[in-house]
C-alpha cells in the first residue's frame, strides 16, 4: 500500500471534488436509511388498521376511516419515492465528483508519465521494451485509477452505510442484529476468495490477449518477410493456437465468475431467513413489531453490496498497489542526461573530442577508445570505417544521447555537459542511420522539427535539396501522402531522403549525417551531396559513412578502427598514405 501514497498529491490537487464527494456519500446514505423506517411504519399501520377497521364496519365513519387510511399510505408512498429520488440524486453527484475526479487524475497521471518518459535518456529505452512502457502508461494507470475512483467511493460508502445501518438496527434490537449479521462476514470472506481467483485468472487472460496482440502486430509489421518465405499457413496455425489458449483461459474465467452471484444470493437469503425466524419469535414475545422485521429486511439489502464489495475493493487495492509500484519504478528513474542550465547561449559550431572513451552500459562494448580530434566551425569532416568501429557513437555523444565515460566533448570551447541541452539540439540537424518516419503525411514528417508546419515553400525546398521532390510529386496525394507505420510505404532510399529533408529544413548550425545515403544509388547520392555542399556552407558538418563516394569531398576525413582514429587527412592525402582508407577505396572502386 505504500506505493499508493504517491497518489496523494493528486488528491490534494482535487481536494474540493473529493470533499464534496464525501459529503454526497453521507447525504445519499441518510436518504437511504429513512425508507426502511417508513416501511416499518406503513407495515405496522396496515396491521393495526386491519384490526381497528373491523370495529368500524356498519357505521357511517367506516368510509371516512378508509379514506384517511388510504391517504396516509399514499403519503408513505410519496415519501418513499421522494427519498429514493433524493438518494439517486446524491448518488449521481457522488459519482460526478469522485469518479470524474478519478478520470482527471488518470489524465494527469498519463501526462506526467509521458512527460517523464520524454525526459529519460536513450539508455533507458535500450533496457526497457516498448510494450512494457506502453503497458505501464495504459493498463497500470487504469488500475491505479480504480483505486482513486471506485475503491475510494465504495470504501467511503461502505463505512458510512455500516455506521448508519448498524446504529439503526441496534436501536431496534441488539439480539436480532447480531443474528442477522452472522452470514455477512462469511459472505465477505467467500467473495474475497472468489475475487482473488478472478484476479489471477484475469491476469492470465490479459497476458494471453497481450500475446495475441503482439503476435498480430509482429505479423503485420513483417508481412513482407512472411510472404517472401511463404509462411502464411504456418502463422495461421500459430495464431489459431494463441487464440485457442486465450479461449480456454477466458472460459475458465467465466466459470469462476459464475460463482460470484450465487454466493451472494445464498448468503443474502440466509440472512433474510434468520431475520424472519428470530424476528418472528421476538414479535410473539412482544419485543419488536412486525414492521421491524420488514425494516430489518430492507437493512439487510442495504448492507449486502457494501459487505460484498469488501472483497472486490480489496482486490482493486491489491491490483492498484502492484500497478502503482510498477509505475513508480519508472517515475523514480532519473534521466542520466539532464539539462544543466536554461541559460540561452550562442552556438558557433567548433567541436573538439578530447581523450574521449565510451562503453555502452547495457552491453559492455567499448565503442570509443581515447579518441581526440577537432572540427573547426564551418568545416566539413567525414568519418569512415568498418561496421562497429564507433562512427555512430561519435554523433550520439555530440547530441548528448549518451555522455562520455572518459574525456570530454567540447563545443565552442565549453564542455558540452555545461551547455543548454535544448539550445544544443535546436541548433543541430541529425539524420540517423536507422531512419524513423511517423505515421503521418510526408509534409508533416519533413516539417517535424520546425514550429511552422504550414510553411509550404520551406518544405518543398527541403525536399528538392534532398532530391525527393520529384518522387513526392508523383504520388497521387503529393506531400499529403500518409506514410505507413515507420514509413513502410516508402522505399529505403526515399525514407532516407525524407529524413535528410527533415534535418536541413531547420537550418541548423551543426549538421550530422550518419550513414544516411547507404540506400540510394550513386547518381542520387551525387545529386544530394551537390545540394548539401550549398546547404553546409558556413555550417559545421559531420558526414558518417562506410562509402568513399560519400566522404571524398569533405575538408578532412577521419578513419576509425576499433574505436580509434587511425588515419586523418583529405581524400588525396589519405590515398597517398596507402593505408586503410586506400584499401577501402581500392575495393569500392573495383566494385
Amino acid at each position: 500500500m505504500l506505493s499508493l501514497f504517491s497518489l496523494n498529491k493528486y488528491f490534494r490537487r482535487y481536494w474540493i471534488r473529493f470533499s464534496l464527494g464525501i459529503v454526497f456519500v453521507i447525504l445519499s446514505n441518510i436518504f437511504a436509511i429513512y425508507p426502511a423506517k417508513v416501511v416499518r411504519y406503513a407495515v405496522d399501520l396496515v396491521i393495526e388498521t386491519v384490526g381497528v377497521a373491523r370495529q368500524f364496519q356498519g357505521f357511517g365513519l367506516y368510509e371516512e376511516f378508509l379514506r384517511t387510511f388510504t391517504t396516509v399510505l399514499m403519503v408513505c408512498g410519496i415519501m418513499l419515492l421522494s427519498m429514493a429520488l433524493m438518494k439517486g440524486f446524491f448518488m449521481f453527484l457522488m459519482r460526478q465528483t469522485i469518479i470524474v475526479m478519478s478520470r482527471l487524475i488518470e489524465y494527469d497521471m498519463k501526462n506526467d508519465i509521458y512527460e517523464h518518459y520524454q525526459a529519460l535518456s536513450l539508455s533507458f529505452y535500450k533496457i526497457n521494451s516498448t510494450g512494457d512502457l506502453m503497458n505501464r502508461i495504459s493498463e497500470d494507470v487504469s488500475r491505479a485509477r480504480m483505486y482513486v475512483g471506485p475503491a475510494i467511493m465504495y470504501t467511503t460508502n461502505l463505512a458510512f452505510t455500516i455506521i448508519i445501518v448498524l446504529y439503526s438496527m441496534f436501536s431496534v434490537s441488539v439480539e436480532l442484529t447480531f443474528y442477522v449479521l452472522l452470514p455477512l462476514p462469511l459472505m465477505s470472506i467467500l467473495i474475497y476468495v472468489v475475487s482473488q481467483k478472478i484476479n489471477k485468472q484475469s491476469e492470465l487472460v490479459q497476458q494471453k490477449l497481450s500475446n495475441i496482440s503482439s503476435f498480430v502486430q509482429q505479423s503485420f509489421s513483417g508481412i513482407r518477410v512472411l510472404k517472401a518465405y511463404n509462411r502464411e499457413d504456418a502463422y495461421i496455425d500459430a495464431f489459431e493456437k494463441e487464440s485457442l489458449s486465450y479461449k480456454d483461459e477466458s472460459l475458465t474465467l467465466a466459470k469462476i465468475n459464475s460463482l460470484f452471484f450465487p454466493v451472494m444470493t445464498v448468503l443474502i437469503g440466509l440472512s433474510t431467513i434468520i431475520t424472519i425466524y428470530v424476528g418472528g419469535k421476538q414479535v410473539i414475545t412482544g419485543e419488536i413489531s412486525q414492521g421491524n422485521i420488514a425494516e430489518f429486511i430492507v437493512y439487510i439489502n442495504m448492507l449486502t453490496w457494501p459487505f460484498a464489495s469488501i472483497g472486490w475493493v480489496s482486490s482493486i487495492l491489491q491490483r492498484a498497489a502492484a500497478s502503482q509500484k510498477r509505475i513508480n519504478e519508472f517515475l523514480h528513474s532519473k534521466p542520466e542526461i539532464q539539462n544543466p542550465t536554461q541559460e540561452a547561449s550562442s552556438i558557433k559550431g567548433e567541436i573538439e573530442y578530447r581523450n574521449v572513451s565510451f562503453v555502452y552500459p547495457e552491453s559492455g562494448i567499448r565503442a570509443l577508445d581515447n579518441i581526440s580530434f577537432k572540427i573547426n566551425a564551418g568545416e566539413t569532416v567525414a568519418i569512415i570505417g568498418r561496421t562497429g568501429s564507433g562512427k555512430s557513437t561519435i554523433s550520439a555523444l555530440l547530441l548528448r544521447l549518451f555522455d562520455t565515460v572518459e574525456g570530454e566533448v567540447l563545443l565552442d570551447g565549453k564542455n558540452i555537459k555545461s551547455i543548454n541541452l535544448d539550445e544544443l539540439r535546436r541548433n543541430s540537424g541529425y539524420v540517423p542511420q536507422d531512419v524513423f518516419l511517423f505515421s503521418d503525411t510526408i509534409a508533416n514528417n519533413i516539417a517535424f522539427g520546425i514550429p511552422d508546419k504550414t510553411n509550404v515553400e520551406a518544405i518543398e525546398q527541403a525536399a528538392k535539396d534532398a532530391d525527393i521532390y520529384s518522387n513526392i510529386s508523383a504520388f497521387p496525394e503529393g506531400f499529403q501522402t500518409v506514410v505507413g507505420e515507420r514509413g513502410i510505404t516508402l522505399s529505403g532510399g526515399q525514407k532516407q531522403r525524407v529524413s535528410i529533408a527533415r534535418a536541413i529544413i531547420r537550418n541548423p548550425k551543426i549538421l550530422v549525417f550518419d550513414d544516411c545515403l547507404s540506400a540510394v544509388d550513386t547518381e542520387t547520392e551525387e545529386t544530394i551531396l551537390t545540394n548539401l555542399k550549398r546547404i553546409m556552407k558556413g555550417k559545421t558538418s559531420i558526414i558518417i559513412s562506410h562509402r568513399v563516394s560519400s566522404v571524398k569531398d569533405a575538408d578532412r576525413i577521419l578513419v576509425l578502427d576499433a574505436g580509434r582514429v587511425v588515419e586523418s587527412g583529405s581524400h588525396e592525402q589519405l590515398l597517398e598514405l596507402k593505408g586503410q582508407y586506400f584499401d577501402l577505396y581500392q575495393k569500392q572502386v573495383r566494385d
